[in-house]
């Protein structure tokens, strides 16, 4: 019952945040619902989608390789969106800039070793992300190459605009998730480096976590942090491909 009330709590206060979000953004008189960003919006939905689903999926399917069976008892070895898209996060990653999928439930006692286990569950999901942001690249650069998109065919402008939101989208995923905040996926590899679990100090923090989390995104002060690291990995992977 504990856990159920703290889960609905941390949904709540997703929930006001992305409202508070928007609403900011009106305030500044940034028109969410405008055409144009609605056209941006729909461009961003593809990357949004295979992001996330394979995300969680790949922390699925490596907790499921390292032998823990429940994945694969949760339905969630699987690349179905809707096994893996949580509404509030894919809405908050839409309209806020910042998202999640639905966490993939592990149990730990059945790797050979714990903590080598957890840390590379951990670094499953961002590793995708990174995958997935080149292979969005390469398919950007052989549209370049290739010299489709010199003209002014709608369907090849859309079709690049999807692969940059893609690539963009993905790192975004991988950046913030690697975040040493709880219950992101960057404190929990830390934590197995490191051993944190092991001061008492840990349990509360982890708990707390979530609200730190989206203090920080109300703040703006992850904007400030990630928008460089974002720009500076894209620019980094289309010199790479």
């Amino acid at each position: 019952m504990e856990k159920r009330n703290e889960d609905k709590s941390k949904s709540n206060s997703a929930i006001l945040l992305v409202a508070l979000v928007v609403v900011l953004n009106l305030l500044q008189g940034n028109n969410l619902f405008s055409m144009n960003m609605i056209i941006t919006k729909l461009y961003m939905l593809p990357g949004i989608i295979i992001g996330l689903t394979l995300h969680e999926f790949s922390h699925a399917m490596v907790s499921y390789k390292l032998g823990d069976p429940t994945p694969k008892q949760q339905g969630r070895i699987s690349i179905n969106p809707l096994k893996h898209i949580d509404p509030i996060g894919f809405v908050a990653l839409i309209m806020a800039g910042f998202g999640w999928g639905v966490p993939v439930q592990i149990n730990p006692n059945y790797y050979k070793k714990r903590r080598l286990g957890e840390a590379l569950v951990a670094v499953a999901g961002v590793s995708m992300n990174l995958v997935l942001a080149f292979i969005f690249a390469l398919l950007l650069k052989l549209i370049y190459a290739s010299g489709l998109a010199a003209g002014s065919q709608q369907p090849i402008y859309a079709i690049t605009m999807i692969l940059q939101y893609g690539i963009l989208i993905n790192i975004m995923l991988m950046v913030f998730n690697l975040l040493p905040i709880p219950p992101l996926d960057g404190f929990n590899l830390i934590t197995q480096i490191f051993r944190l679990d092991k001061y008492s100090w840990w349990y509360q923090f982890y708990r707390l976590g979530t609200f730190i989390l989206l203090g920080l995104i109300l703040l703006n002060v992850l904007d400030i942090v990630i928008n460089p690291l974002i720009n500076g990995i894209f620019n980094a992977i289309m010199g790479i491909v």
